[in-house]
């Protein structure tokens, strides 16, 4: 079975870090509920770096620990949250998708893409 990368913003999140984390949480915890299969890079490194007292906004720590889960996943989903557009993680994240040759799907925050809808038992047609 494969899964979905989520691709949220977070360092330039306006609302902050711990809210742009929580946005993450919230909108994984969306698609698992519509049967999506998905891993949330912040929902994993967030609480990571804060028990660790490691830079949460560190590229070089963070980029690097999330390429092999890119690499493994079916497709990406980047949630169009406010600031997205000026989100460096989510540019690079959605590069690497598309020069895998891989799929780039748009979500609302609080929205499962309408494709993903079809989701049953975890598989996909998407």
């Amino acid at each position: 079975m494969s899964f979905y990368y989520l691709a949220t913003p977070y360092s330039k999140y306006p609302h902050g870090i711990e809210t742009a984390f929580r946005l993450a949480c919230e909108n994984a915890a969306l698609l698992i509920k519509a049967g999506v299969p998905v891993f949330s890079p912040i929902a994993h490194t967030h609480p990571i770096a804060t028990v660790a007292r490691m830079d949460p906004l560190d590229h070089t720590i963070w980029l690097p620990s999330d390429e092999p889960m890119m690499r493994a996943a079916h497709a990406l989903i980047m949630l169009k949250a406010e600031s997205w557009e000026a989100s460096y993680g989510m540019r690079v994240e959605r590069e690497t998708f598309e020069a895998a040759g891989k799929a780039v799907l748009w979500m609302e925050p609080g929205k499962v893409p309408e494709i993903l809808r079809t989701c049953t038992s975890g598989r996909t047609v998407a």
